[in-house]
């Protein structure tokens, strides 16, 4: 039978229960196999909860002691109970001098004493019980994770500046970099946050009417790495230029910021649309534009387009790019069949095949097709292709050659292009 004997009732501070007559601590700590937390035990005396019931410090600094003992467990092994009760005296008994010394032979865990108000600099320099006199009962987890930012940025050689805190407070990237982003004044000394706003201004004028594309390649929601790229380059040029003295976590913070807005707005777009429509509003359609056309992938789906469709012939296809793109599923087609013509993605291999219908199969004979082969870069020049394709069929993409119809020339240059990397 378990009872528990003493408890602070707050959060996961061990707690003292007796199991058949006999006390021991149980504290919770790692995770099993299916990611449920583990419990652990092991044997006290009456001496040790009588200081764990007055000493709140020493208490935390026992917890703190065992932590590692635990994670050494894993999600199955046993906890050391040998290790753990040799810890018991020293840390709750000993002379203060004697458990600062002890701290500097053992492992501990940082993290919780942060957390629960310990002073980070006499910790720093080894003197815990000092440390230990602003302990508070409550543990604040955004002091220990950002302590632990602090300490992975001084392993780099990265020491944050005040403003280069302010911006990484700001921008909710301080203890977890690869959070998104967000805009949190609240978070920013009201004194430095004017000179953040400057920061922030000058990414935003460097990015000003940029866009970041969906890559349907990835799927639906994922963006175009070029297009981000592109725009945190510029962010991250002007930042440094104007502001020379920030770090480069608070630079990069910066630019994640404007990405992900960037990347925000241009979702709300719907691009092949609005470049189609472009396209009929200055002439561009020409006689050849498409009426119907079917789309297919590499696995057998098929959808069709009709022009009095509610939506573009690109819209519609890269759509259906981005339900049916995988990793095994990278080959698309987009086939005129009443014209004969059609062009194929190969996005595995950054590049296209425009194929056309030279001579009609007749009496049982198979159709002959020409099929010339070009070097793609990047998603923006397939979406020219298709938009090409749309407007004016397999001629209208003469400009974007060179076109290859020897495939031992294709591939030729295919490798040189990947060499050239």
């Amino acid at each position: 039978m378990r009872d528990i004997v003493f408890t602070r009732g707050s959060g996961w501070i061990p707690v003292v229960i007796s199991e058949d007559g006999a006390l021991k601590l149980m504290l919770g700590a790692g995770a099993d196999a299916n990611h449920e937390p583990r419990t652990f035990t092991f044997p006290i005396g009456e001496a040790h909860l009588a200081v764990l019931r007055e000493d709140l410090p020493r208490h935390l600094l026992l917890w703190s002691a065992v932590l590692p003992l635990c994670d050494a467990a894993g999600t199955a092994g046993r906890l050391d109970e040998s290790a753990a009760v040799a810890l018991l005296d020293p840390v709750l008994l000993s002379p203060p001098a004697d458990v600062d010394a002890l701290f500097r032979r053992i492992p501990w865990d940082w993290s919780r004493l942060v957390a629960h108000g310990a002073d980070i600099d006499l910790l720093q320099r080894g003197q815990v019980c000092a440390a230990m006199r602003s302990a508070t009962g409550t543990g604040d987890e955004k002091r220990a994770q950002e302590h632990h930012a602090d300490r992975r940025r001084a392993a780099r050689g990265v020491v944050p500046g005040p403003l280069d805190a302010a911006i990484l407070r700001y921008t909710g990237q301080y203890a977890h970099g690869a959070t998104v982003p967000g805009r949190m004044p609240d978070a920013v000394d009201a004194a430095l946050l004017p000179e953040v706003m400057r920061v922030i201004a000058t990414a935003e004028q460097a990015c000003a009417g940029m866009r970041i594309g969906i890559d349907p390649r990835r799927g639906k929601r994922a963006t175009d790495q070029h297009d981000w790229d592109r725009v945190a380059t510029a962010v991250d040029s002007a930042v440094r230029r104007a502001h020379p003295g920030l770090v480069g976590d608070a630079v990069r913070a910066v630019g994640f910021l404007m990405c992900s807005e960037t990347a925000d707005r241009s979702r709300s777009t719907t691009g092949e649309d609005d470049a189609e429509a472009a396209d009929d509003r200055a002439g561009l359609g020409g006689s050849a534009r498409k009426t119907a056309l079917s789309f297919t992938d590499d696995k057998g789906a098929e959808k069709k387009w009709l022009r009095d469709g509610p939506r573009s012939a690109s819209a519609e296809f890269w759509d259906f790019v981005g339900d049916r793109s995988a990793e095994d599923n990278d080959v698309f087609t987009i086939e005129d069949e009443e014209m004969g013509e059609g062009i194929q993605l190969h996005f595995y291999a950054g590049s296209i095949a425009r194929v056309t219908t030279v001579r009609e199969g007749k009496g049982g004979s198979d159709p002959e097709y020409r099929v010339e082969y070009g070097l793609v870069d990047g998603l923006g020049a397939y979406r020219d292709l298709v938009n090409a394709f749309v407007r004016g069929g397999c001629a209208a993409l003469e400009p974007y050659g060179p076109w290859m119809s020897d495939v031992a020339e294709f591939e030729l240059a295919r490798r040189g292009r990947r060499d050239a990397r």
